[in-house]
């Protein structure tokens, strides 16, 4: 049940009774003095961010997401810093799992400063609560799975922040389906909370969500936060066929790092996306997200931003919906041949309907 509050519509958040605004926003771009996040326009400005979240406040996007090791720390610090004294119109969601030292002078730290140990959870969930200056988290995150920790660990380790209230609702994110599938079991079979939410990569030209991940979230009531859901940059509306990158785009540094996309098959996608907005007088971003915003398991996209002008661009995504025909159109310009099994699969829908 979806409803409308100022400009944004709200969801419930995967098995949970948490509503979640559609379009929330991911903080990865406050901190900065990293080159990765640099790339993506990372700024250490308080004054700045916190006139992003006034504007994100404004229009009803309330979630704000990051992750202890965005910019080794300073992520926190400055998302803290711009929801000082109005924490309670916020939820806040943040991660752990990967390396992080002991702040920006030790950004390796040593053999336990990584995974999802209880001795490393505990480390972060406190240092992360120090950075955003609260004292507690409404989403946690498991950034990735770690194979070498025993589950019963780490799901225990988090039931226990949620019973000291340090933690409102566990998530994971980048887990393949036997990864959630067996955190899922594991708490249930000790009556454990159990993960809510799953932090995914999914987009018009990143479509894998859906082989597995997506009937595993339907099952399971686990709900999908969607992370670069232009593609990485790519579906922004400023690359076009025939046309080179343009100079000014963070696509010069991060497009290696992220998922690879045939060129043609990204064009095929971005010419569907250009005409459309020629026929709706939306953007092109608008529409990709549009698109998202309508498969099943999706709870809320998670957007970037490096100023207001794409922020504003960005909220007009909500609002309004495309047509069956709109979404069949997109469906089949973005369609690409699963691997094995699910290719094989789908050839039996009697057996293996489409997730509705």
């Amino acid at each position: 049940m979806r409803r409308h509050l100022k400009a944004m519509e709200y969801g419930i958040l995967g098995g949970s009774g948490l509503k979640v605004p559609l379009l929330s926003f991911g903080a990865g771009t406050f901190g900065g003095g990293v080159e990765f996040f640099d790339a993506w326009g990372a700024t250490a400005d308080v004054a700045q961010a916190r006139r992003i979240v006034d504007i994100c406040l404004e229009a009803g996007v309330t979630l704000f997401d990051t992750a202890d090791v965005y910019s080794n720390g300073r992520s926190e610090e400055v998302l803290g810093k711009a929801l000082e004294g109005r924490r309670n119109q916020a939820l806040i969601s943040t991660k752990a799992t990967f390396r992080m030292g002991n702040g920006p002078g030790d950004p390796q730290g040593g053999p336990n400063d990584v995974g999802s140990s209880r001795y490393h959870l505990r480390r972060s969930i406190e240092g992360s609560l120090r950075r955003l200056g609260t004292d507690y988290v409404d989403i946690y995150h498991l950034h990735g799975f770690d194979a070498l920790t025993p589950v019963e660990e780490v799901q225990e380790t988090l039931n226990t922040f949620v019973r000291e209230g340090k933690v409102r609702y566990t998530a994971c994110s980048n887990f393949s389906g036997w990864h959630l599938m067996k955190s899922l079991a594991v708490a249930d079979r000790y009556g454990w909370t159990r993960f809510v939410a799953h932090q995914v990569y999914y987009s018009l030209i990143g479509r894998e969500y859906e082989w597995e991940l997506m009937p595993l979230g339907l099952d399971q009531k686990v709900g999908a936060l969607v992370w670069s859901p232009l593609g990485w940059g790519r579906l922004t509306g400023k690359l076009r066929r025939g046309s080179p990158v343009p100079k000014v785009s963070r696509l010069h540094k991060t497009s290696a790092a992220g998922p690879q996309v045939e060129s043609e098959h990204l064009y095929k996608v971005v010419d569907a996306l250009e005409a459309m907005a020629r026929e709706t007088g939306k953007t092109v971003p608008q529409i990709a997200l549009n698109w998202l915003l309508q498969r099943p398991t999706v709870a809320s996209l998670i957007l970037g931003a490096r100023n207001e002008e794409q922020l504003r661009q960005n909220l007009g995504a909500v609002g309004w919906r495309l047509s069956a025909e709109q979404i069949a159109a997109l469906d089949k310009a973005s369609e690409t041949a699963p691997i094995y099994p699910y290719w094989h699969q789908k050839q039996f829908p009697e057996r293996n309907p489409w997730p509705v």
